[in-house]
């Protein structure tokens, strides 16, 4: 079966910016998810925050096997429910990758449990990304570094956790760097943060940008879900493995759900 993908855009800037407007006529969530269509191992749709519940209701993200989120001047008008929605999702093993800004985002935070803050500048500066992990499937077909003519700055320090793989490493025009390709795992799903994606240049519109894209999503597609990970069984004297007696006071009543 296809991946089948969801593009989650803000959808906010192009409306209000005729600079966004002119680079995405038609959105940048319909233009990463034209990026994303030239593989066809992939099926890929796409949704706003003006949706209905943001275009993640319960039922959209169950048949959700990645999901790619851009955001950057509304974070906060994302309903806490549907963060925790997502959260839950990926726990049990739907794919996620944000992209440029969405490392604001209240679901990349929500997963990263930390800051996820950094240096940044508008200058429209030459971005020159450096493949520091070769054979990682993200870089599959990728030359040793590639470049974007225009794009925002991010500087390190990114104040995020370590991550389980670095695949990118950008330099810029005024001497900083950044870890721009990295990968997590949250339960049993796998996240990748993107860095490239400024709306008023037209990253998106990138090949190479769009392999990375491609990539991302054959690297975090999981075929199965684990529903129960999120679970927290009480489980009975006579269902333990080994032959056990019960003794001492106990909080709990038998079956008893636990506290959270």
């Amino acid at each position: 079966m296809p991946i089948r993908t969801l593009v989650w855009g803000e959808n906010v800037h192009e409306q209000k910016n005729k600079v966004v407007a002119d680079n995405y006529p038609e959105g940048m969530h319909n233009q990463i998810a034209r990026l994303l269509a030239k593989d066809p191992n992939i099926s890929v749709k796409s949704t706003t925050l003006q949706a209905p519940e943001h275009g993640c209701t319960e039922a959209a993200l169950a048949e959700t096997d990645v999901l790619i989120w851009w955001g950057h001047a509304a974070h906060g008008q994302v309903q806490d429910e549907v963060v925790e929605r997502v959260a839950k999702h990926v726990w049990q093993g739907m794919g996620l990758i944000v992209l440029h800004s969405g490392h604001f985002s209240k679901i990349f935070k929500r997963l990263m449990g930390s800051p996820c803050a950094l240096n940044w500048r508008e200058a429209g500066e030459r971005e020159r990304l450096w493949v520091v992990n070769p054979g990682h499937p993200i870089a599959k077909g990728l030359p040793a570094h590639f470049e974007l003519e225009m794009e925002e700055m991010y500087g390190e320090p990114f104040s995020v956790p370590e991550p389980l793989e670095t695949v990118f490493v950008s330099w810029f025009q005024g001497g900083e760097v950044f870890r721009s390709g990295l990968t997590y795992r949250r339960g049993t799903g796998s996240i990748f943060y993107f860095r490239p994606g400024h709306e008023t240049y037209p990253t998106y519109h990138d090949e190479t940008v769009g392999q990375v894209l491609r990539n991302a999503v054959n690297w975090a597609h999981n075929p199965n879900r684990f529903a129960t990970i999120t679970d927290a069984p009480n489980v009975p004297v006579d269902k333990a493995l080994e032959k056990i007696e019960e003794r001492g006071p106990r909080l709990h009543q038998h079956g008893e759900a636990g506290f959270r």
